[in-house]
């Protein structure tokens, strides 16, 4: 379905964004994956390409502008264009009420979740622009409203969701297509942290929710923009 299409997904080393790589691979795409994380990147590059996928890792902070701009380059030196960018980066920061919430810690949550989200949409969309591609970018369940002690993270997710739809809006006659995405619960690190008591057995792996991905990414959605989905209740369209 994704065959010859080339992916980039910010904090692509693990949790989600490493289960949306091996299966975007395994539709025939090729990925352009970065993370702070290079111990993980690598790991995940090796595991890639001793399967016989092509990929590209690039050690990046979505925060920097110009790390921004080192993998966007890297991905065209290496690809020669862009189909999709799933906008995947994310920290958690602590769960407090604001009245404590420290400012270094906001700081810091915004720069990634919501600053990173606007930098890899920012610099990538003249790439997406000659081949009329989709963004995607990953929300949560606190992203269409604010939850009381989720902090920046709700804040932050509150804000892809609307850059989403702003993109939405200032793209569409360039044909480029931009959707948000609530993947539910799932079992990763940052679920573990922010409910330490839940047992992760209970959850879906983050594979079991990379349909709507694929389905955003690919042509089959080239009409489909300005939405959010959640991605456990997705159900391809006949």
């Amino acid at each position: 379905m994704l065959e010859g299409k080339v992916v980039m997904i910010s904090g692509g080393s693990k949790g989600l964004g490493a289960a949306l790589a091996r299966r975007f691979v395994r539709e025939r795409a090729v990925v352009s994956i970065c993370s702070r994380s290079s111990g993980t990147l690598d790991a995940l590059s090796e595991e890639l390409s001793v399967a016989g996928h092509e990929v590209l890792t690039v050690s990046a902070d979505v925060a920097s502008e110009a790390d921004v701009g080192k993998w966007v380059d890297a991905t065209l030196r290496r690809f020669g264009r862009v189909d999709a960018l799933v906008n995947n980066a994310s920290m958690l920061g602590p769960r407090i009420g604001i009245e404590a919430y420290p400012l270094d810690a906001w700081r810091a949550v915004l720069d990634v979740n919501l600053t990173g989200a606007f930098l890899c949409a920012q610099q990538v969309i003249p790439a997406l622009r000659e081949t009329r591609g989709a963004m995607v970018h990953v929300s949560s369940g606190v992203g269409d409203h604010g939850r009381p002690y989720w902090g920046a993270y709700s804040a932050s997710k509150n804000g892809v969701e609307a850059l989403s739809e702003i993109l939405a809006g200032e793209l569409a006659e360039d044909g480029i297509r931009s959707n948000a995405v609530d993947p539910g619960k799932m079992r990763t690190d940052m679920r573990a942290a922010a409910y330490p008591d839940e047992d992760p057995l209970t959850l879906p792996a983050p594979e079991d929710v990379a349909d709507v991905f694929v389905y955003l990414v690919s042509d089959a959605a080239r009409t489909v923009t300005g939405q959010r989905f959640r991605a456990q209740d997705f159900e391809w369209p006949t």
